[in-house]
């Protein structure tokens, strides 16, 4: 995972800690609350190894119940061990595994973010995260603004606080910081959208950053 990715999904989630009033939070207030960031990261993922765990022991006892009970077992001889059998693929199996591997890769994510944050000595991830927190602090009236001048038809206080962030972080890279490709910091924003948020909020966050891009990019 690259260092600006995890800063991305990092910002959210330290973004999804701070409360309304950003000027109280002091710079030793941003580093408690990445860590608590980082601490979420991790119960995160710890939630997710817990789905895969229950859904891994489904399918095994899903698997065992079904050799035992199948025909060809049922007429062996008491004694014998259990033949092997053929297992139907079914809607219900399937979307088991489906839910499995999407748990274990939402898992690895977060260990990778989190991993990344915690090394953050040897790459610029905190520096980072940093940066588009200092630029929220002070410019926080302009970037809502903006989000509340091209949400047209939209209360800015009603949208969803997670797609608000992810505007606000995108919209930081490419108004403010301006040092990543435009393409590259949309096509995140929208993939964390996909991640954190509902089925509308990527198509809702592409549109109204495609205007930021049209008067600040």
């Amino acid at each position: 995972m690259q260092a600006r990715r995890a800063s991305r999904e990092m910002a959210l989630i330290l973004f999804s800690q701070l409360g309304k009033d950003i000027d109280k939070y002091s710079l030793n207030d941003f580093k408690d609350i990445l860590l608590n960031s980082i601490r979420t990261l991790i119960g995160n993922s710890y939630d997710e190894l817990q789905v895969v765990t229950s859904e891994l022991n489904e399918i095994r006892d899903y698997i065992i119940e079904y050799e035992n009970n199948h025909k060809d077992n049922l007429e062996r001889p008491l004694d014998a061990p259990n033949i092997p059998v053929k297992l139907p693929l079914t809607d219900d199996m399937s979307n088991k595994i489906e839910t499995l591997m999407n748990s274990a890769e939402k898992s690895l994510s977060a260990l990778e973010v989190a991993e990344m944050s915690i090394l953050s000595d040897r790459n610029d991830v905190k520096k980072y995260i940093e940066s588009i927190f200092k630029t929220y602090k002070a410019k926080k009236d302009e970037i809502d603004g903006i989000i509340k001048k091209y949400a047209i038809g939209w209360d800015i206080e009603r949208l969803f606080k997670i797609d608000k962030d992810i505007l606000r972080i995108a919209i930081i890279e490419i108004a403010y910081l301006k040092d990543a490709p435009v393409k590259v910091v949309i096509d995140e924003a929208l993939e964390l959208a996909k991640k954190y948020s509902t089925d509308d909020s990527p198509s809702f966050v592409n549109g109204i950053l495609a205007k930021v891009v049209e008067c600040y990019a």
